[in-house]
């Protein structure tokens, strides 16, 4: 995977814009269980890489048993989540599993790493992108490779994450993508 910015798609004038885009991959949130379905379908027809952020779908569980329907019936490609137990769910089904954790203070910060190296997940999502001078420190302890998302507004933060050793950020600001 090459660097590259990673839509945060919300709403369907989003899911336009990156459709229409030469990205590959989405990040969908903030739509209902019942609107999924025909959206994931839209974006495997376009060719692109479909991942749920499970704990911003309304109505859906997001739990393993939410986790499992995303996988059985909507055969997205991954799920982001800050749930241990959907994280192992990916990791059981052979789907990308990308393990969301915010940065609040040095205990969070701590939990969040010992959670990691139990998971070893494919990815790690680390929230705000401001702390983007703990990647590499993080990549080493995790063994992981490393997104950055949150507070995103301008092209430098973006090159100050990847600079940083940031393979992704997530933004749902289209002006970034």
């Amino acid at each position: 995977m090459n660097e590259q910015v990673i839509p945060a798609i919300s709403s369907f004038k989003k899911l336009k814009v990156f459709l229409d885009s030469d990205l590959n991959i989405g990040i969908l949130m903030n739509f209902q269980l019942a609107q999924l379905e025909s959206i994931v379908q839209q974006m495997k027809e376009n060719k692109k890489i479909v991942l749920i952020h499970s704990e911003l779908i309304k109505g859906l569980a997001s739990d393993e048993y939410g986790a499992i329907y995303l996988i059985q019936e909507l055969k997205v490609d991954g799920i982001i989540s800050s749930k241990p137990k959907v994280i192992e769910v990916c990791k059981k089904r052979n789907v990308m599993g990308v393990y969301r954790f915010f940065i609040k203070d040095t205990i969070s910060l701590e939990q969040s790493i010992d959670i990691g190296q139990r998971l070893r997940p494919d990815f790690v999502e680390i929230l705000p992108a401001s702390c983007f001078d703990l990647i590499s420190d993080l990549k080493q302890k995790l063994g992981c490779e490393v997104w950055m998302g949150g507070l995103i507004n301008s092209q430098k933060q973006i090159d100050q994450c990847f600079n940083h050793g940031a393979i992704a950020i997530t933004t749902s600001n289209t002006d970034l993508w």
